[in-house]
């Protein structure tokens, strides 16, 4: 790019610096000169088909490579992009959104300009609700320092920030440099030392320690940190549903998903009769707890994330996670054998029966069979999230889900951002009939810019999670046909599966067409669910009969 200092020009650098390669969005008036200015530098603009799915796919983005950006009009495309910029912040994705905005000096004596909706700054303050860090770029000489300090905010807490361009910003001129200086944060030395000493004695001194490791250390970059732990120390380690794949499930040290009552005996077991339980990086929710069914005792409980950090009932503060699990490493802590601890299951060979009505469980284990280390899994909310759970994921970071906000939709706009972020991998898609009606037509995208993920449509003729619970009209959607989406899309394949031998061929026939994205509309019965599911849908079922007062 020219080396002129404008304000567009700045900010475009800036995050190409940080490694963004991509922008996804849609355009609209007040943000066209920004797209005119992207298009002649070095981050490709993804057009989407809509907002939401921009938003869902810049958040698998920076799932993968650290930071991810959405570009939007005011108002008409902020906030509807919103939700999924809130399902980023509650799960600790760094997107960056950037939205055009009316110019400054369109804004004397508010006047009732198109897309406002109360003041001026009412987009703004919804987005101060779930970012860490927003800016309105309306003064060019501390342009520049407002951008370096919003990036820097999702640098550091790994969540959304936003920024605000108005569109006779864009070329302003900026200061010739900026005086923003990021500062790092450092852990207090002697609190470190005295927690590290806490947590070390209680190590060696437990029978059977054991370590939940969250999602932060995925976010913070610190998988390989653990895996360096884990090759000094063995310690048997499980993931949270959020965090599935944090660990490659082949790894010796590797349990399986702890999901409270809703996840494996084995698992379960060994978690929560553990002397020792380091929770790292591990915010927990109600999902990640099995729907509160989990029974941790914060007595026998070391619990280090990014905001809290706690020993027991002992609360440290000041005291960084990457410098915990550094100084454990340091430790030189002696690992236990790990002959005896449970391990997931290796898929094995699929053989389907000829002719057999195809059902959820078998439908999992055909996928599971189906994966490899080229794969990288994306599940929506519903059974592809819970039935998944169960499935075999060998290296870390190949597996993405809502595990927590549970957004319905984020499955196959998702799928464009991962394979952006990481052409190595293909994405392969499980989502529901009624997640896919919302955001599957992001599959245009998907043939626009080459990609071809596989997406297997688990149809089931509407909201399988919620009829168990309490079932009605409202949860059937409108029947389409899948497998003919290729036909008004011109691009794609599509295939129709009955049953579990034409699932099989289905994705072998998939597997070998690498020209475009292909849709499996696989059909299920209405009432059938995975075990997983079966689990969580009879435990929220009492919930809802208890809020009628039945």
């Amino acid at each position: 790019m020219a080396a002129e200092p404008t304000v567009g020009r700045y900010l475009i650098e800036r995050l190409h610096a940080l490694g963004a390669e991509h922008v996804f969005g849609v355009p609209g008036d007040y943000v066209l000169g920004f797209y005119d200015l992207l298009t002649r530098g070095p981050l490709q603009v993804i057009n989407t088909c809509d907002e939401q799915g921009a938003g869902f796919a810049a958040d698998a983005y920076a799932r993968i490579r650290g930071l991810g950006v959405v570009c939007i009009t005011y108002c008409v495309g902020g906030l509807k992009v919103a939700n999924a910029v809130a399902q980023a912040y509650a799960e600790r994705s760094p997107v960056v959104v950037i939205s055009g905005a009316p110019g400054v000096n369109e804004r004397v004596k508010n006047p009732l300009l198109h897309h406002k909706v109360r003041e001026f700054d009412t987009q703004l303050g919804v987005f101060q609700e779930f970012t860490v860090a927003s800016a309105v770029l309306s003064h060019s000489d501390t342009a520049f320092e407002e951008i370096d300090r919003v990036l820097a905010a999702a640098q550091r807490f790994k969540r959304p920030v936003y920024i605000e361009l108005p569109r006779d910003m864009v070329n302003a001129k900026g200061p010739s440099d900026s005086a923003f200086t990021a500062s790092e944060p450092q852990s207090d030395p002697d609190v470190l030392s005295e927690a590290l000493d806490e947590i070390i004695s209680r190590l060696r001194s437990a029978k059977q320690p054991a370590i939940l490791a969250g999602v932060e250390l995925h976010r913070f970059g610190l998988q390989d940190k653990l895996l360096e732990l884990l090759e000094r120390s063995p310690i048997p380690v499980a993931a949270t549903i959020l965090s599935k794949s944090v660990v490659g499930e082949s790894h010796p040290c590797y349990l399986g998903v702890y999901e409270g009552a809703m996840g494996h005996e084995g698992v379960r077991e060994y978690i929560e009769s553990s002397d020792c339980l380091m929770l790292l990086g591990a915010p927990m929710n109600d999902v990640d707890l099995g729907i509160n069914t989990a029974k941790i005792d914060p007595l026998h409980t070391i619990y280090v994330t990014a905001e809290r950090f706690t020993i027991g009932h002992h609360v440290f503060e000041d005291v960084l996670l990457a410098d915990v699990i550094q100084g454990l490493i340091d430790a030189g802590l002696l690992g236990g054998d790990m002959s005896d601890i449970p391990h997931p299951e290796r898929p094995h060979p699929f053989t389907s029966s000829p002719g057999r009505p195809l059902t959820t469980d078998r439908l999992f284990q055909c996928v599971n069979s189906f994966l490899d280390r080229e794969t990288v899994l994306i599940a929506d909310v519903g059974d592809a999230l819970f039935g998944s759970l169960d499935l075999y994921i060998a290296d870390a970071t190949e597996y993405l889900s809502p595990a927590y906000y549970l957004s319905l939709g984020f499955a196959v706009p998702g799928a464009i951002g991962a394979q952006l972020a990481s052409p190595r991998h293909r994405p392969l898609v499980l989502v529901g009939d009624g997640a896919f009606q919302m955001t599957g037509m992001e599959l245009a995208t998907a043939a626009r810019y080459g990609l071809n993920p596989i997406v297997v449509v688990l149809n089931n003729k509407g909201y399988g999670t919620e009829r168990p619970m309490l079932d009605g009209p409202f949860n059937d959607v409108h029947y389409w046909h899948y497998d003919r989406i290729p036909e008004v899309l011109g691009a794609g394949h599509g295939i129709r599966v009955e049953t579990e031998d034409q699932l099989d061929a289905a994705l072998q026939a998939a597997r070998a067409y690498t020209d475009g994205f292909t849709i499996i509309d696989a059909q299920l019965d209405q009432h059938d669910l995975s075990g997983a599911l079966q689990r969580l849908t009879a435990f929220l079922a009492s919930r809802v009969r208890e809020g009628q007062g039945r």
